[in-house]
C-alpha cells in the first residue's frame, strides 16, 4: 500500500533511539546513572516533535491507531499520539486532480509544453467501422472519501485510468469514425463518465468523476490530410443546412402570413357579398309585400324614389307638356349660348 502520511514512523524512531543509545553508552559507559536520564530525555523530545503534524489547506488527514480508522483531520495544526501510535494520512481533498491519456504536460506554466513521445499505444484507438483514431482526453475527479480512497485498493489513481481507458476504448469502438472526429464527441464524453462514475461506485473508492473531455481527436498522420478534407465537407455540409434552416424559417412564416391575409380578405369579401344579397332580397321582398298591399301606390312611390335617385345627376331638367310641342326646338338653346360665351 502506498504511504500517504507526513509524519515518522515508529521504526525509524526506533532506529534513531538505539543509534543514540549506543553513542552515549560508548561515551558515557562508566556513567550508568547518566545514561537513563539521556535516553528518557530524548524520548520526550522525540515523542514531543512526532506528536505535532499540519493539514493544509486542500488535504484532509485520515488518522490510524494501532492500524485502525479512528477520525479525519482538518487543515490546521494537529496533535497525535506520539512513537507510530497514531499514524497520519494526508490526502488532497479540496483540489481537483487530473489524469493526462495520449498526452504529457512537460512543462505546466503560462504556455505549457505537451508531449506524445512513446504514447502512441495509449492515444490510438479502434473505432467502430474499423479506422484508427489518435484521441487525448483529460478525465478529472475529486476525493470525496480519503479513507476509501487509500484504504479500499492499493493503487487507486492506477485503477482510475485503467477503467477510463477501457470506457473510452468500449465507447470509441461502437462508435464510427464520423462521429468520433466530428459531430458526436461531446455525446461520447458524456457517455464515458456516466459509466466510469458508475463503475468507480461499485469499487467504492470514495471518488467522484467530474468531467471526461476529449482534448484532441485526429486521424493517424499517413491519413490526416484525406480525413481533413472530409471533416471541412462536413463543416460545410453543416453550414449550408444551417442557412437553409435560416431561409426556411423567415419564408415559410411570411408565405403562410400572406396566405392568411388572402384568406381573410376572400372570406371578408365572401361575407360582405353574401350579406349585400341577403339585404337586397330583403329589400325586394318587403316592396313586394307593400307593392301587393296597394300596388298603384307601391308603383307611385318607386317612380319617386327612382327620380330622386335619377335627377340630381343631370345637367338640365326640363319639365314639358304633352300638348305643348312648340318648346322642342328651344332645347339646345341654352347650350348654344353657352358655346358661344365661350
Amino acid at each position: 500500500m502506498q504511504d500517504w502520511g507526513n509524519g515518522p514512523s515508529s521504526e525509524d524512531f526506533e532506529k534513531k533511539v538505539i543509534e543514540i543509545k549506543n553513542h552515549f553508552k560508548n561515551k558515557f559507559g562508566q556513567q550508568k546513572g547518566f545514561l537513563p536520564i539521556v535516553i528518557i530525555a530524548f524520548l520526550i523530545l522525540v515523542g514531543g516533535y512526532s506528536s505535532m503534524y499540519e493539514v493544509d489547506t486542500e488535504e484532509t488527514g485520515v488518522v490510524l491507531r494501532f492500524g485502525e480508522f479512528h477520525s479525519f483531520a482538518e487543515p490546521g495544526l494537529h496533535f497525535k499520539m506520539p512513537l507510530g501510535v497514531d499514524r497520519v494520512y494526508l490526502v488532497q481533498t479540496g483540489r481537483v486532480l487530473k489524469e493526462e491519456f495520449g498526452f504529457r504536460t512537460v512543462k505546466p506554466d503560462v504556455r505549457s509544453t505537451y508531449t506524445k513521445r512513446g504514447l502512441e499505444e495509449e492515444s490510438l484507438t479502434l473505432t467502430g467501422d474499423l479506422n484508427v483514431s489518435d484521441v487525448e482526453w483529460i478525465v478529472q475527479f475529486q476525493v470525496s472519501d480519503p479513507f476509501k480512497f487509500i484504504f479500499r485498493i492499493k493503487d487507486p489513481v492506477g485503477t482510475i485510468r485503467d477503467i477510463a481507458e477501457a470506457m473510452v476504448r468500449k465507447a470509441i469502438g461502437n462508435a464510427n469514425v464520423t462521429e468520433v472526429l466530428t459531430t458526436e464527441r461531446a455525446l461520447l464524453a458524456n457517455e464515458i463518465q456516466v459509466d466510469l462514475q458508475s463503475t468507480l461506485n461499485n469499487y467504492d473508492i470514495g471518488v467522484r468523476i467530474v468531467t471526461v473531455k476529449f482534448q484532441d481527436v485526429t486521424p493517424p498522420d499517413p491519413v490526416k490530410a484525406a480525413y481533413n478534407e472530409v471533416n471541412e465537407s462536413e463543416q460545410q455540409r453543416e453550414s449550408l443546412i444551417f442557412q437553409a434552416r435560416e431561409q426556411f424559417n423567415r419564408e415559410v412564416p411570411r408565405a403562410r402570413g400572406e396566405a392568411k391575409k388572402v384568406l381573410q380578405e376572400a372570406e371578408g369579401y365572401a361575407v360582405e357579398r353574401v350579406n349585400k344579397a341577403r339585404g337586397e332580397t330583403n329589400r325586394f321582398l318587403a316592396l313586394l309585400t307593400e307593392y301587393r298591399k296597394a300596388p298603384s301606390v307601391t308603383r307611385s312611390r318607386i317612380y319617386l324614389e327612382t327620380l330622386e335617385e335619377v335627377l340630381p345627376r343631370l345637367d338640365e331638367i326640363y319639365v314639358m307638356d304633352a300638348q305643348n310641342a312648340g318648346a322642342l326646338p328651344l332645347l339646345p338653346l341654352r347650350k348654344a349660348l353657352e358655346g358661344g360665351a365661350k
